[in-house]
Formats: structure tokens, sequence, C-alpha cells
């Protein structure tokens, strides 16, 4: 009997693992393809290529030499009656169109990195956040890198399809996106989850202005976000009285869920000591609550209103929605 018993804890233990197993890839999954989904946005893909595509590149000087354009890309381009400057980088783009050179960057097919390894360092002018526009020798500089690059590839093709410009940025965005979600420190669901939030308030014209780094958002209401870490956001009026509170969680691994748990509480009950009409939000995966930590949870209720999972959050829009209402987005 004791045997059995013990073969029959066995598979038990062996099925819940599996479930567990399951539901953290499920999680990760979605977690990724939400993150992929806001470097998209963050990237600004759709936008730039319409702001440059609305340039007159007709009424530029186009020295295909002295622009490293090689005759036969040019041809092709010109050929398919496709506008130059949707394809090849012109120095008056990069210097008056934002963020522009991000998007010759990606079309060429290499990365930030290696532009700076040969001395053209343009990260600052790719994310937008360069207070000055590119200066005309490094415009005339990146341009003629740039477009050696793409005249090669488009040198390389018997036809070109112009899809296949979107393409190639496609292809070098997400290769940037893998290498941000690999080297991603701290919790990356915690960052999707604040992107999310930052996007719903930007999406809904919500935002008057924010800082630099993304932190702290003055919305048009009088409120303030700030985007850091205990807690993780916290909403203020404008004596800077805090008046919502949200910890978001998202480590899957059990092992130190009481921890976070313990990180959490602390927050989340010095938000209810400054003000105690403050609203508390917790949000924390469903796979990392072992009994212990609802059983902690529910000892300290009295410093969290709210709960939500961090899987219904994700995947549910229904939630997502009861979230931001809730917190008056």
């Amino acid at each position: 009997m004791a045997r059995q018993k013990r073969t029959e804890e066995k598979f038990m233990t062996s099925d819940h693992n599996g479930r567990d197993k399951y539901q953290s890839q499920r999680i990760k999954q979605v977690t990724k393809s939400e993150f992929f989904h806001q470097k998209l946005h963050e990237y600004g893909l759709l936008e730039i290529a319409y702001a440059i595509e609305s340039v007159k590149g007709e009424e530029l000087a186009w020295d295909r030499e002295a622009l490293s354009i090689s005759p036969t890309a040019w041809n092709k381009i010109i050929h398919r009656g496709i506008k130059p400057v949707r394809v090849f980088a012109h120095p008056w783009v990069l210097i008056n169109v934002d963020r522009a050179v991000g998007y010759y960057q990606k079309l060429a097919l290499v990365s930030l990195k290696s532009m700076i390894n040969i001395g053209l360092t343009i990260a600052r002018y790719e994310t937008g956040r360069n207070k000055r526009p590119m200066d005309e020798q490094k415009a005339r500089d990146v341009a003629r890198r740039l477009n050696e690059l793409i005249s090669r590839l488009i040198e390389s093709d018997e036809e070109i399809d112009p899809r296949e410009f979107d393409l190639w940025r496609g292809m070098t965005a997400g290769s940037t996106a893998q290498g941000s979600w690999q080297n991603a420190k701290g919790d990356r669901m915690e960052d999707v989850i604040k992107g999310m939030i930052r996007r719903r308030i930007q999406n809904r014209g919500l935002l008057r202005t924010q800082s630099d780094d993304e932190k702290e958002l003055h919305l048009k209401d009088g409120r303030l976000l700030v985007c850091d870490s205990e807690p993780d956001l916290a909403f203020y009026d404008e004596a800077h009285h805090i008046l919502i509170a949200v910890e978001i969680k998202g480590g899957i691994d059990t092992a130190g869920v009481l921890e976070r748990i313990g990180a959490v509480i602390k927050s989340l009950s010095r938000a209810k000591q400054e003000n105690p009409n403050a609203t508390t939000v917790l949000i924390i995966p469903r796979v990392s609550m072992t009994e212990q930590a609802e059983l902690e949870l529910t000892i300290h209720q009295d410093n969290i209103d709210h709960w939500f999972m961090a899987e219904d959050v994700l995947d549910q829009d229904d939630v997502r929605q009861r979230l931001f209402k809730m917190l008056g987005i």
C-alpha cells in the first residue's frame, strides 16, 4: 500500500509539473509576442516610412556618384517607377526627417552595432531622442555607406519588387527586437505590461508630456505616472500624493515567489501608509502562485485592493479593459 501511495504521489507530482511547464511556456510565448509587438511601435516602422514617402524626392539633387548609389541599382529602381527616396538615403532626408536614418539602416540589413564598429554611430538619431539634427558631413558619410549596402542588395536581385523593402526592414527590426529580448534586464513581463499601459495612454491622447526615458508621464488630467520600482507603477495627483500603486511580479519561478510576494506587500503597504485611500493593485502570474504564496497574500489582503493574473492581462481584452478603467486610462 505504501509503495502504491508513493507511486500515485509521484504521478500526481509529474502531472502537476507538466501543467506548470505548459503554463510557463504559454505565458513566455504571449509575453514575447507582445514584447515584439511593442518594439514594432517603438521603432516607428510605419510612421517613418510614411514620413519619407511624403518627401518630394524629385526636388532633391541626386548626385549618385557622391552618394555611392550604383548606376545598376539606380536604373532598376527608376525602371520600376519607384521613388528613389524610398530606397536610397539622401543627406537632406537624414537631417530633416526625424528617425529617417533608422529606415535606411534597416533597409540596408545592418545593425546599429555594426555601424558603430565602422565609426558611424547613429543610435541616438535612430531612436529619435537626439535633440539636434545630424550634421551635414555625418549625414553624407552615413548616406554613402548605407547606399553602398542597399545598392549591392538591389543588384543581387534579378527583379525588384517594392514589397521587398518592407520585408528587408522587417527582418532587421526582428533581429534587433530579438537582441533586445535576450538582453532585457529585470522582468520582461513587467516591461511588457508597462509598455502596454504607456501605449494605451498615448493612443487615447491622454499624454501631455513625458521624460526622455519615458519613466515619467504627465497626463492631461493633471496626474503624474511614474514607471519605476517599488511600486512598479504609481499615479500621483498634482500635490504628489499617491493615488494608485501597481506592483507587477512576472517571475514564473516558484522557488523565489515568496521573496517577491514579500517585496510586493512592503511596497503596497507603504502606499497605504502614505494615503489610506490609495488604490493598490497586484499583477502576478497564476503559474507562480503556490499555496504558501496565496496564504501570504490572503493574510495581507488589507494592503492589496485588487489582484490580476498576468496571463489574463496579456491574453484577455476584457481583463485589460478592467485594469485600464481602474487606472483611469
